[in-house]
């Protein structure tokens, strides 16, 4: 039932580079590009910023200065313990699931912008700052990196949506996104994020950088928890 819901597509990596784009506008390259960072990382540019070594989540976090915006995109690897792939990927698309265990989520759904399915993101942010929302697309496909099942999830900011900005709301008009995850055959699930966005207004840079250091693996490790309770969450809703 739950892959009705998403558009996935199987595709062998080393077949040659497609140039088509998927219903949600994404270059079929762009989930081959991702795809291989999984398992070669490119740091060209980037620096080492942080790392979380827990006993059950893992990650490593790596950083590229941006002259434009004067901000950072980064570029995360990290390790869930005894979380299966299937479900990691289930619980990282599930909306109505995230707003049950990520309590940064003031409102989240998706709907339909022109026959593209978009997402609105209402995300709470500490007082006294304002809230911020995205208004995004994002795409699911599913291929084999070296006959091991490889999950790839685009997503980027929308702009042109026809939902108004809210009273009090600042709107995130820059923002990309790639997540890879796999299967590590033995622990868990390996996972791969490149990641940017602005979040516009005034945001003092030690902030940005205490929100990227405690942020990613305090996501991590929720999305971890949330993993292992999906099935009964499920169970629960009858379905």
């Amino acid at each position: 039932m739950l892959k009705k819901l998403f558009n996935l597509s199987r595709i062998n990596y080393g077949e040659s580079q497609k140039t088509s784009r998927g219903p949600m506008g994404f270059d079929e390259a762009k989930f081959l590009e991702a795809a291989r960072e999984i398992g070669s990382l490119n740091l060209d540019g980037y620096e080492f910023f942080t790392e979380s070594l827990k006993e059950s989540v893992q990650c490593k976090i790596y950083r590229k200065y941006e002259e434009v915006s004067g901000l950072y995109e980064y570029k995360i690897t990290g390790l869930l313990e005894d979380v299966g792939l299937d479900v990691c990927k289930n619980v990282y698309m599930d909306l109505e699931y995230r707003k049950k265990w990520d309590g940064y989520v003031k409102e989240l759904y998706e709907f339909d912008d022109n026959g593209v399915k978009s997402i609105y993101w209402n995300v709470n942010y500490p007082w006294p700052m304002s809230n911020r929302d995205y208004i995004y697309t994002r795409e699911l496909h599913e291929m084999e990196i070296n006959s091991i099942p490889t999950v790839v999830v685009l997503a980027e900011s929308n702009p042109v949506a026809k939902i108004p900005e809210k009273s009090g709301v600042v709107r995130v008009k820059e923002f990309h996104q790639s997540l890879v995850i796999q299967s590590d055959g033995k622990v868990g699930t390996k996972a791969f994020m490149h990641y940017f966005d602005n979040p516009g207004g005034s945001i003092p840079t030690w902030l940005i950088n205490w929100a990227a250091k405690t942020g990613v693996p305090t996501f991590m490790n929720s999305m971890r928890d949330a993993c292992l309770g999906y099935k009964k969450w499920i169970s629960s809703k009858g379905t």
